[in-house]
């Protein structure tokens, strides 16, 4: 069980700050139930209800800042998500993005871009749907590594890109 205090990725909530653990005095819950009260870092002004043990939606613990960096140094490492057929593909981002598991998210990523460069060089443009799913990932992991190692969101591509550039060999 989380603590207060702590950050969690809660599905497609995102990166959230467990307010409470407690029971709910509401219409329509199980008041004997435990249930998280969460501030999802996307929209402090909300709160998200889960219920303890909720077996539908992925929930863990926030990257530490160790992790986060071997995360980072792995990245180089992790295999892109490559699909080619365009309908299972779909299926596969949505998985890997649910999965609320920063590799997949970095498998996606790494899969679009590729995918992105060989449109651009056909003179394509990337297609709305992969667009999305870059996006989601995106945002997902940029996230959760800014909180993980005290960054702004807005500053991890720099950052992930400088760090690149100083494990590749000259």
């Amino acid at each position: 069980m989380f603590k207060k205090g702590e950050y969690i990725i809660h599905g497609h909530n995102g990166i959230c700050q467990v307010d409470a653990v407690t029971h709910l005095d509401m219409q329509g819950t199980d008041s004997k139930k435990l249930y998280y009260v969460l501030i999802p870092l996307s929209a402090v002004d909300s709160r998200v209800y889960s219920p303890v043990d909720n077996q539908k939606i992925t929930v863990r613990k926030a990257l530490t800042e160790k992790e986060a960096l071997k995360l980072v140094d792995e990245i180089p490492d992790i295999e892109q998500l490559w699909v080619p057929q365009d309908k299972v593909r779909e299926g596969q981002y949505k998985e890997a993005v649910r999965s609320c598991d920063c590799r997949q998210w970095v498998r996606i990523i790494k899969a679009l871009y590729l995918r992105q460069q060989e449109r651009l060089a056909q003179g394509k443009k990337i297609t709305v749907m992969d667009e999305k799913y870059f996006h989601i990932a995106e945002d997902n992991l940029y996230a959760e590594l800014a909180l993980a190692l005290g960054k702004e969101k807005g500053d991890m591509k720099d950052f992930l890109i400088s760090r690149f550039d100083e494990i590749q060999p000259v």
